[in-house]
């Protein structure tokens, strides 16, 4: 049994055409237009495919095919399971969740994050965008703020089919990636806060420069990442300086940094070193350091017996693969 290839891929573009700007640039932030012109697409295939549709209070979507033999991925497979005949025991749910990117609104994986009961959902509504628009607000203005709570529906199993993310199956030439496992991620802001001065007149020895100590730290995370068996990948993302002035020493930075490591364990460990270079930083440097937490998600791992299922669907077509964890975090 094949899923139809290019009903799929048709598919795909079709909804990839959403949220195109004249320079070919995809955008479909949480809750605007174009993420209500992708969802009423989305609904438009579950009901052609059979599915009845449910919106939570947080604006997830959900397309499930029940019926009375199971008592109650993606719309492909349950498209080719019902031309198959197939009747599955359990309802087969396909689920589009609110706000997966966090671009507009965070935390990121907000629509799972309340489903799964990690945050109340009257919470999660309130939450303000960088444009400073209400997601409650805004999910009722594209008409996606449902009336079902969080959770109504406790999956058997869960699965996300995805694109890797990454180059490591491109470059070994590997077409399935079974993912076993997905990393942790610890996420915090740093302020230096430094002394202003002029660039010009001020000696090398005299400088309290916030954005050299900046760039030390960014430099310190790149050299534990180096360190022999590291699995830790680190990332200062966005950085900002105060006066920010080519001929003013900065006097304050603030900047992002995101650690990831599939082992919680080593996460931990990689938190408290930098912890402990900022205090020492602090000390040589003669600057003063802040920490703010942003976000910190625990290593998960996956269920042994799907990923075999995937592997031995990948073997029973002919397909390569291999184990793999997930570098980004998913639903």
């Amino acid at each position: 049994m094949q899923i139809d290839g290019r009903r799929l891929i048709k598919n795909i573009e079709d909804l990839g055409k959403i949220g195109l700007d004249a320079q070919g640039r995809r955008s479909r932030t949480a809750a605007s237009d174009a993420d209500k012109a992708a969802r009423d697409l989305v609904c438009m295939w579950m009901e052609e495919a059979g599915m009845r549709i449910a919106v939570d209070k947080i604006g997830n979507i959900f397309g499930i095919w029940d019926s009375p033999d199971n008592k109650g991925a993606g719309i492909e497979i349950v498209r080719t399971l019902k031309e198959n005949g197939v009747k599955p025991v359990r309802p087969v749910v396909v689920a589009a969740f609110t706000n997966e990117e966090g671009v507009r609104y965070a935390p990121d994986m907000l629509g799972s994050l309340v489903y799964a009961g990690g945050m109340d959902v009257e919470d999660a509504l309130k939450i303000r965008g960088v444009d400073g628009s209400v997601l409650g607000d805004e999910l009722k203005r594209i008409g996606y703020a449902g009336s079902g709570e969080p959770g109504f529906a406790k999956p058997c199993a869960f699965i996300e089919l995805h694109i890797e993310q990454g180059p490591i199956l491109d470059q070994e030439g590997i077409r399935i990636g079974a993912v076993e496992d997905l990393q942790g991620i610890s996420w915090f802001e740093v302020t230096i806060e430094g002394r202003q001065n002029h660039a010009g007149t001020t000696p090398t020895a005299m400088r309290i420069d916030a954005g050299l100590a900046a760039a030390k730290v960014n430099v310190f995370l790149r050299e534990r990442c180096l360190l022999p068996g590291s699995r830790t990948v680190a990332t200062v993302g966005t950085i900002a300086f105060e006066p920010n002035a080519v001929n003013v020493i900065p006097e304050k930075a603030v900047f992002t940094v995101d650690l990831r490591n599939p082992d919680e364990s080593a996460l931990q460990a990689e938190e408290h070193a930098v912890m402990d270079y900022l205090r020492e930083l602090e000390q040589r440097d003669h600057v003063k350091v802040t920490v703010c937490r942003r976000s910190r998600f625990k290593p998960v791992i996956f269920d042994d017996g799907i990923v075999n299922m995937i592997e031995k669907g990948a073997a029973d077509r002919s397909l390569s693969c291999r184990r793999i964890t997930s570098g980004a975090g998913q639903d």
